[in-house]
C-alpha cells in the first residue's frame, strides 16, 4: 500500500464537499480526520478517503 497524502484543495475536489462541510462532518466523526504536516499544513491519508467514500457508496445503496 502506498500512501499519498490529499492538501484540502485537493480533497475538496475529490469528495465534491466545502471546507465548512468538511470539518464539520470531522467535527462529529462522520469523516477522516486530518493528519498535521506541520505548524501550519494539515492533510488526509488518500487511502482514508477512498475507503470513505466507498463506506458512503455502499451506505446510501449505489452498491450492491
Amino acid at each position: 500500500m502506498s500512501l499519498k497524502i490529499l492538501r484540502r484543495k485537493d480533497l475538496e475536489e475529490i469528495v465534491g464537499l466545502s471546507r465548512s462541510t468538511i470539518y464539520k462532518l470531522m467535527s462529529t466523526g462522520a469523516f477522516p480526520r486530518s493528519i498535521r504536516l506541520g505548524p501550519r499544513a494539515v492533510g488526509w491519508l488518500l487511502s482514508d478517503i477512498e475507503a470513505w467514500i466507498e463506506f458512503r457508496a455502499r451506505d446510501f445503496g449505489c452498491w450492491e
